[in-house]
C-alpha cells in the first residue's frame, strides 16, 4: 500500500534532518569529496538538494525554460544558483529548507527517491553510514521502478529483473533475480555505481552493467 501525502512529507523532512546533522562536523576539504553523481562534489549534491527543496511548479517550469527543455542542463544551473563559497553557508540554506513541500508536477515519491539517494551520493563518499526506514525505501524505489525513463525513472533500467530486499523480502518486478539491501537496489535501479557485491543473484550484474554509461 502506498503512503499517505503527509506520511511522504513526514519521511522526507526527517531524512533532510538526519543529513544534516551528519553534515554538521564535516570539515572543509573533504566538502570536495567526489559524490556518487558523476562529475559532482559532495558540496555540488548539497547545493542540487537545496535546489530542489525551493523548486515548486512554477519554478520547475521557468528552470526547463531557461535549460530550454534539458533536464541535465536545468539542475547544473540549479547548483550554480545554490552552491555557496562556504559550504558551511549551503548548509546554513539547506537548514532553512527542511520543512518545504515544494513539488515539481511529478509524483511526491519523487522527493523520497532524491532524498534517499541524493543523502547516499553524499554519505558513502565521506564514510557516513545512512539509516533508512524500510517504508520510505520501499515507497522511493516502487515508484522509481514504476516510471519510465522519460520522466526520470527507471523502468526500462531494470526491465527484466526481479528486484528483492534481503531484509524484508519484498520484490518488485519480474525476471532474473538481484537480491540486496533495498536502499543498494534503489541505487543501482537509479544509474549509481555500488561496490557489486552488495548484489546478489543472476540479474545483479545485467543491473550493474547498465550502470555504465549512466551519468547525473
Amino acid at each position: 500500500m502506498s503512503l499517505t501525502k503527509p506520511e511522504v512529507w513526514e519521511l522526507v523532512h526527517a531524512e533532510r534532518r538526519r543529513l544534516l546533522d551528519d553534515l554538521t562536523t564535516v570539515d572543509a576539504p573533504r566538502w570536495e569529496t567526489p559524490s556518487l553523481c558523476r562529475n559532482w562534489t559532495v558540496h555540488d549534491v548539497l547545493a542540487h538538494v537545496v535546489d530542489t527543496a525551493k523548486t515548486g511548479k512554477i519554478a520547475f517550469v521557468w528552470s526547463m525554460a531557461r535549460a530550454r527543455g534539458d533536464f541535465d542542463r536545468a539542475n547544473e544551473d540549479g547548483v550554480r544558483r545554490c552552491k555557496r563559497d562556504d559550504p558551511q553557508q549551503t548548509l546554513a540554506d539547506f537548514r532553512q529548507v527542511l520543512d518545504l513541500r515544494r513539488i515539481p508536477t511529478a509524483h511526491r515519491a519523487t522527493r523520497l527517491v532524491e532524498a534517499i539517494a541524493h543523502g547516499e551520493d553524499i554519505r558513502r563518499p565521506l564514510g557516513i553510514s545512512g539509516d533508512y526506514p524500510s517504508a520510505a525505501v520501499h515507497e522511493a524505489l516502487a515508484y522509481q521502478l514504476r516510471t519510465p525513463a522519460s520522466f526520470g525513472g527507471s523502468r526500462e533500467h531494470a526491465e527484466g529483473c526481479r528486484l528483492t530486499d534481503s531484509d524484508t523480502g519484498a520484490s518488485w518486478g519480474e525476471g532474473l533475480e538481484v537480491t540486496g539491501k533495498a536502499v543498494d537496489l534503489l541505487l543501482a535501479a537509479t544509474g549509481r555505481t555500488i561496490t557489486p557485491t552488495l548484489l546478489a543473484g543472476p540479474g545483479a550484474h545485467r543491473l550493474m552493467k547498465t550502470n555504465e554509461d549512466t551519468t547525473e
